[in-house]
Parts: C-alpha cells; structure tokens; sequence
C-alpha cells in the first residue's frame, strides 16, 4: 500500500528570511570584507565574517575558508575555476575526468590552493584506481568527493566505506541523498561531508524521468539535523538560481553550498564558446546527461534513461564579477539578520513561507550588466 507523508516540505522559492534587529551598520560598510591570501582584511569591528572552521568526523581534518563550492561537472569543476575561487578561498570539487598527467602538472603550478579542492569518483570499475593514482601523483591533496546519483545504494555505502579503508586521514565527501537515515548511515560508513539534494540542480531532470526527489530546503534542514547530531557536515548541492538562495541554504544549516549552474557560462567553466545569432553561447549540462555520458562513456547504457539536459547559456566572462555577486548577497543576508558571522546565519535565520518571491513587472524589460 503506497504512503503519503503530509508533512510540508519546502523549496527555497517557499520562502524568504526574515529581517531582524541588527547590531551591524550598514551593507556598504559589511561590504568592506576582503580576503587577502586567505585571511580576514576589515576596517571596522562591524564587517561580516564568511569564513568557517570546521573539524571533521571521520577525517580528523581541519578546514578554514569560505564554504561555496563549484560542482563536480565538467562545465563547472575545472582546474581554471579551482584557480579562480582559490584567490577567495572558496572551494572546487575538481570533474573526475582529467588524466593524472594534468593534475600532476596543475598542483606543481598551484600548490597554494590545493587545500581548497578535491579529487571526485564514481563507484564504477576502474574510478577506484583512478582515485588513487591521483592522490598517489598528488599527495597534498586532502578531500575526495564520492558523487553519484543514486546515493541509497549498498554498493555505494560499500565504496565509501572501501575509500575510507584506503585514505583514513583524507575528508570524504559522499552523496547524493535527502534523507536523514542515510546521511546518518553515510557518516557512520566513513564519510565526513554528506552531499544533499535529488533532482534541484539546473540541468537535472531526474524528477521528469523518475519522479523522485525532495523540496531541497526541506532536505537541507532535515539533513543538517541529521549530521550534525553526529559530528558530520553536509552540502547543499543543487537549486540554487540567485545569491538569495545561496543565502537560504545556508539559513537551513548547510555547512558548504555548491553551484552549478550559477557558475556556468564563464571563461573559467571549461568547454568552448561558439557565436550562435551573432551572441556568444556556452554549453552546460547535466553529468547523467546524453552530453555527458557520449563524451565520457560512449553514450547512453541500455539499462537507464538520461537524467541532465544540455542547454546553451550565454557567454557570462570572468566568473569573478560572479564570486563577487554571491559574497556580497551573504554579507548582505548576515547584516540584515544581525549575524557578524557566517557561523552564526542559521541561528539567526527564521524562514517565513511566501506564496510569491519578487515583483515580476518589469523584468522582460531588464537588461544584465
């Protein structure tokens, strides 16, 4: 007999945070913020703190930095993006489809940022000892990502605990799922940094062609729940659109947030740029796309059906002006609930549900800069 849970669950177009008292001056003056060589550069007590600690679970790693990722796809995970949100000390889970030649020759030209990626695999044959050849060439390369779609199999609980086996001093990051028994069941496998989300992502299409999936600021807030009663960590990974929602999950208590699509389309994304109308244009797509699996395996298997679309975006430049757009949106977020802290954001977030975002009048008539 089929079941229906009645409970709520809510995405972050649900939503909008709520805007309390605040200490802090103005966003101007929480905008002074920089990073300079990873450390904190303000004029004023008043500016907003986006770095974090944390300390991880299994790992017993330490990690100190700004907490946004860029996707583990190849039109997002590049060597050149992991160059460019470094300099921020932001984070890259690097795509698992460079040879150990190019990550050889990457660290030796940018060993200051290699605290700030990780090495990602599939559980299929032969990603194993891929994995470890290229910790092996690149042994100061501390975080391995464990990416699949389907993260409720036991052959993936299985890998994940086999990697922790082989790299006991490494931070594994595993996923994807939604729910809190598996993020529980995950950590205590060996896993430091459980990824959330099922079907939100841009290019994803898995609710189309499955129909399962899982409002993501409900599985956020379900799932950090679920962590951090045990120590763990977990990402955000998937459905972001704006700096607001990046804003958002990090409110529901997501410990990173990653993006995908937000970071496409720039120089630094990787694939080529093509004039199509007399506009430049950008390939992106999901890695369970047709796209991705012709490149990478030859095509679609028999067995399961495509699960990412490929779209052309437009040409967006330096992923820079970007960076910039969602720091600023979390400082902005932080000063107008009264957190100093990107720590403290969650603790100071009350979400209140919204039947509509934004005032839509005017925006066929808007133009990008």
């Amino acid at each position: 007999m089929p079941r229906v849970d009645n409970d709520i669950k809510l995405d972050f177009k649900d939503v909008l945070i709520r805007p309390k008292r605040s200490t802090l001056k103005t966003r101007a003056d929480a905008s002074r913020f920089r990073l300079s060589h990873g450390r904190q550069h303000d004029g004023t007590n008043h500016n907003v703190n986006l770095q974090r600690s944390f300390l991880f679970r299994n790992s017993g790693q330490e990690y100190t930095g700004i907490p946004v990722m860029a996707a583990n796809m190849d039109t997002v995970g590049t060597f050149d993006m992991a160059k460019a949100l470094g300099k921020h000390s932001m984070f890259t889970c690097i795509h698992k489809h460079y040879p150990v030649e190019e990550w050889r020759e990457f660290a030796g030209q940018n060993k200051d940022i290699l605290q700030y990626i990780a090495a990602s695999s599939g559980t299929g044959q032969g990603d194993l000892s891929k994995l470890c050849a290229i910790l092996e060439a690149v042994p100061d390369i501390r975080y391995i990502c464990v990416d699949v779609a389907n993260g409720y199999s036991e052959h993936f609980v299985e890998f994940v605990r086999e990697v922790r086996k082989k790299f006991p001093q490494h931070t594994i990051m595993a996923g994807n799922v939604v729910t809190g028994e598996m993020v529980e069941e995950l950590v205590l496998s060996g896993a430091d940094i459980i990824k959330v989300g099922i079907g939100p992502g841009s290019v994803c299409t898995t609710r189309k062609k499955t129909g399962v999936g899982y409002p993501q600021l409900s599985a956020v807030i379900e799932c950090a729940d679920a962590a951090h009663g045990l120590g763990g960590h977990i990402i955000s990974d998937g459905g972001c659109t704006c700096p607001g929602d990046v804003a958002k999950a990090f409110g529901a208590g997501a410990d990173f947030v990653m993006c995908g699509g937000m970071l496409a389309g720039h120089t630094e994304s990787g694939g080529e740029i093509v004039e199509k109308n007399g506009r430049k244009m950008k390939l992106f797509y999901g890695m369970s796309s047709a796209t991705a699996m012709k490149k990478h395996a030859g095509g679609v298997a028999e067995y399961r059906a495509s699960e990412g679309k490929t779209v052309e975006i437009e040409y967006r430049g330096d992923v820079e002006v970007t960076i910039q757009d969602i720091l600023g949106g979390l400082r902005s977020t932080c000063t107008y609930v009264g957190a100093g802290k990107l720590k403290e954001l969650s603790r100071r977030t009350t979400f209140i549900r919204v039947t509509q975002q934004l005032n839509e009048i005017f925006t066929p008539f808007t133009k990008e800069h």
